[in-house]
């Protein structure tokens, strides 16, 4: 998917977007230019740096959701984040840099999966074993040190004593025990059972890693993460516990932990670091409310500009200190998007200007675009909407012109009150079929008809509202 030409990546975008084809362009070209990097001799890398976007457009026409296509289409790090909830250094509240913290999280939580998703065949057949040898046994087995009643245990056992009463019990474990061969056969006839799927609800019982729950403290500025009560554990023995549970869902917890212990976290933290670094994606939504206008001056923006100029380092490229180890943001791509109502891009300081070269302009939605919004997308909203209502044995019906009256009313809303973008129709959509909704589950309603009678009957009200608020001051 890395490989993708930018018609490509267009034509993927517009399968979940209707329109704005110049915003999705821009992205396709600069996400096509990292791959094109990524083919040239490392000295020439470290020179091209890539292009940021800066989105201009009203709320609710799809800047986010272009964002967010993006990065799944990649399958790269990508973080959004809300401008608005940084402050100048100094205040109380998040620096800026805690951005590209929160984008190496990711990082390093797509990577873990990766890895583990990797392990899956070798930990689905360990799992197995071990379920195996609970449903057949060897002998009775000794008492896990995790579980001991003694708190000394594992200081004594390091010093290689055994108890007398240890001795015992593994004199009479090994005189109990079956011999080796009738244990081998049971396991295999078992096991035959097991994989054609006959003891899924048969109990067993597995020692399940018990997980502490520690205190996280996290120091911003310096970066770090300290685990409060962990900073032993690593001299203490894991602590099990015995859970009896079905073996289906004992499958599911034993593959989860037999994968994660074949991780090699630093292999996995070095190619996050790496992945994070290289196709970062950082998504600064409101940026157009950090931006002070000359002629607006209220109290509540005493750290605006002082958030324009902490934000520019991190666009130029810098190093930034994470738990896992320093990070350079000199090969991260940022997408700023904003409404620009109040303020306009020639407000932000010229230094973060200069550092959004291609700037974009996103259109307002008209009646046809909502038609299309309604109807054509893999996630649109009338299917949405019909998939809801179908886990309730209700089939619904739209009509073309009920489509079309929906789509207008949109229209006019957004023309007449505030402009919503797209996010007007579901607004519309849960009102239209609120009573329905209620109604259900009900054998007597099977098939729900929508035409334009019923949304006219429906808004009739909410019209009317809108026309006689014209006219009061």
């Amino acid at each position: 998917m890395k490989n993708m030409t930018p018609k490509e990546i267009v034509a993927e975008l517009d399968k979940y977007i209707i329109g704005q084809d110049e915003a999705k362009k821009s992205v396709a070209i600069a996400l096509r230019n990292r791959y094109r990097r990524n083919q040239l001799s490392d000295e020439m890398r470290e020179e091209i740096t890539p292009k940021n976007i800066l989105m201009m457009g009203p709320t609710g026409v799809g800047k986010t959701e272009i964002a967010r296509r993006l990065a799944r289409i990649m399958e790269a790090p990508f973080i959004k984040v809300e401008a608005t909830k940084y402050t100048e250094v100094g205040y109380v509240g998040r620096d800026v840099e805690s951005m590209i913290r929160d984008l190496v999280e990711a990082s390093v939580r797509i990577t873990k999966q990766k890895h583990i998703d990797e392990k899956y065949d070798i930990a689905d057949q360990r799992a197995e074993d071990l379920i195996l040898e609970a449903l057949v046994p060897d002998a009775k087995k000794k008492k896990k040190s995790g579980e001991s009643s003694n708190p000394f245990d594992f200081i004594l056992n390091s010093g290689g004593y055994t108890s007398q009463k240890e001795e015992y019990e593994n004199k009479q474990n090994a005189e109990n025990a079956k011999p080796a061969d009738d244990i081998a056969m049971a396991r295999e006839q078992v096991r035959r059972e097991l994989r054609d799927g006959k003891l899924e609800n048969e109990l067993v019982e597995i020692d399940v890693e018990v997980t502490p729950n520690t205190n996280q403290l996290d120091m911003q500025n310096e970066g770090m993460g300290i685990a409060i009560g962990n900073i032993f554990g690593d001299m203490m023995p894991k602590k099990t516990k015995h859970k009896k549970l079905p073996v289906k869902e004992a499958r599911k917890i034993l593959r989860e932990q037999e994968a994660q212990s074949m991780l090699d976290m630093d292999q996995v933290v070095d190619e996050a670091l790496m992945n994070a670094e290289q196709n970062g994606i950082v998504f600064i939504d409101e940026i157009d409310k950090i931006a002070s206008g000359s002629s607006v001056t209220a109290s509540g923006e005493v750290s605006r500009e002082g958030v324009q100029r902490d934000i520019l380092p991190i666009v130029e490229g810098s190093v930034v200190n994470t738990k896992h180890g320093p990070v350079k943001t000199d090969h991260m791509l940022f997408i700023g998007a904003g409404a620009f109502h109040v303020s306009k891009p020639s407000d932000l300081i010229p230094e973060l200007q200069g550092r959004f070269p291609i700037k974009v302009e996103l259109k307002n939605l008209d009646k046809e675009a909502f038609k299309q919004i309604l109807t054509v997308p893999e996630n649109a909203v009338i299917k949405q909407q019909k998939a809801l209502l179908e886990t309730e044995g209700v089939q619904v019906e739209f009509t073309d012109d009920a489509i079309d009256e929906i789509a207008g009313m949109a229209f006019l809303m957004n023309e007449e009150t505030e402009n919503i973008g797209a996010r007007r129709l579901y607004t519309i959509m849960e009102t239209l079929l609120e009573d329905v909704s209620y109604e259900l589950p009900n054998p007597d309603i099977t098939h729900v008809l929508v035409d334009r009678e019923m949304v006219q009957e429906k808004f009739k009200e909410k019209i009317r509202e809108v026309d006689v608020d014209k006219y009061i001051l």
